[in-house]
């Protein structure tokens, strides 16, 4: 029969110790390994959530090199590992050090066994936490308001909620923001979420073909209509009859097509080029532009009666800089999905990385961090992703994170922020932000963020 205890694995090479550990932790399958290569095939194999490591390993017993080397080891190949660190009697320098490279605690030898028994259970109890808080947050990940867009930002899930009342309506939309928000994924979910889900979601980008061939790929052609026309071939609109036809950049669509547009949103009928039997087409309109069409109206190159037809229903989609917190939690998304295609999957973002991430203006949003974490994902050595992985400029300031010296939406901001770096871990979250765990959970009720 298989062995249920939780495994703990102790790095000690005294034999006399390890019948003692052996005995003292009977509740554990312990499993103990006297040297560095031994201690990697161990967990390799067996993957304990908690480890003790004896610093003074051979062949340097009467030092702390091996010892290091092999905390340092372990962290790397499994970040969520809590690794206690044995040091000896006032050896505080060693104690800072081993924490600083990632120990999730130290003890002082000799030993009570009762007393290590406690640090044991704790960093077995904290493992637990963060292993359903991980498995929390995945279920979260594949709950969110829409397919294909995460976030906890409160003004972007305002915008979901407008678009799932929004989708099962007739209205024409129209979706604001800088390139690389998201538009093509909210025009999406507005398909997906509509009774036309079973249809086509056709899009085209009116910046993207030039003037003279954007009419045809809009309305279609006879044969014979113009030089090189040598068959009837549908356009975008016929050909997304009974679905959503998605309007990309609609601020860069010519002066002469717009007219055009503005009739088949009127009559909602087309006429290919170089036809004249009048087509009815049954289709959603949705529509997105960076640009801002109330000022290319009054520069006379967009049409107003054009922008209202367009504008039924508007959605300002927030950028990624004014979205708190979400880039540090979009960024985990990223390493996780680009791990897995990579083989790379035990990958995870350094401290450093973290507050590159975070302190950066992202001008191209959720498709720059996307590209800049695929890039870190594919170039990082190990395990973990630093800054210098991302290759983002260095910034001027740290972010503050200590709530004690904020107020209301300082506080939130910062509450936003450190939950999605830390990726949901209470516990983590109230020690970055210097409080209680309590207190946290007060202010996530207050701010209406549990």
């Amino acid at each position: 029969m298989a062995d249920e205890r939780p495994v703990l694995m102790m790095v000690e090479d005294d034999v006399g110790l390890q019948k003692q550990m052996r005995w003292s932790f009977d509740r554990y399958n312990v499993l103990f390994a006297s040297n560095r290569e031994s201690a990697i095939a161990t967990l390799r194999r067996h993957e304990p959530a908690v480890v003790t490591l004896d610093l003074g390993l051979p062949p340097d017993a009467d030092g702390t090199s091996e010892g290091f080397a092999t905390l340092q080891e372990i962290l790397t190949l499994a970040p969520a590992t809590k690794v206690i660190v044995l040091t000896g009697q006032n050896d505080r320098a060693n104690a800072l050090k081993a924490v600083g490279l990632g120990a999730a605690d130290f003890f002082a030898k000799p030993f009570e066994a009762d007393l290590l028994g406690i640090v044991v259970d704790r960093a077995f109890r904290l493992s637990d936490l963060e292993r359903e808080n991980r498995q929390l947050l995945a279920k979260q990940a594949s709950e969110t308001p829409l397919d294909g867009l995460l976030t906890r930002d409160p003004g972007m899930l305002k915008v979901c909620r407008l678009v799932e009342r929004v989708a099962p309506t007739t209205a024409t939309v129209l979706l604001l923001g800088e390139s690389g928000t998201g538009k093509e994924v909210l025009a999406r979910a507005l398909h997906e979420l509509s009774a036309r889900r079973d249809k086509r979601f056709v899009a085209i980008n009116c910046a993207a073909i030039p003037e003279n061939l954007l009419e045809s790929e809009l309305f279609g052609h006879e044969k014979g209509a113009f030089t090189g026309a040598i068959k009837q071939t549908l356009g975008k609109i016929e050909v997304a009859d009974g679905g959503t036809l998605f309007l990309d950049e609609i601020g860069d669509l010519p002066q002469a097509l717009q007219a055009k547009l503005l009739r088949f949103l009127q009559e909602r009928t087309i006429e290919r080029i170089g036809g004249r039997e009048e087509i009815a087409v049954d289709v959603r309109v949705v529509c997105a532009t960076h640009r801002n069409l109330r000022d290319l109206i009054a520069e006379g190159t967009f049409r107003e009666d054009l922008f209202y037809r367009l504008s039924e229903i508007v959605v300002t989609i927030p950028p990624l800089r004014e979205r708190a917190g979400d880039a540090t939690l979009l960024a985990h998304a990223f390493v996780q999905r680009f791990g897995r295609q990579n083989r790379r999957d035990k990958l995870v973002l350094r401290e450093d990385a973290l507050d590159a991430i975070q302190r950066h203006g992202w001008p191209g949003n959720v498709r720059e961090l996307e590209n800049c974490i695929k890039r870190a994902v594919i170039m990082a050595d190990g395990t973990s992703i630093t800054a210098d992985d991302l290759g983002l400029d260095p910034p001027d300031e740290a972010p503050a994170l200590n709530l004690r010296a904020a107020r209301d939406e300082a506080e939130r901001q910062a509450v936003l922020k450190v939950m999605a770096r830390v990726e949901g871990n209470v516990a983590r979250a109230a020690d970055l932000l210097g409080i209680s765990r309590p207190t946290l959970y007060d202010l996530l009720n207050r701010f209406g963020l549990r």
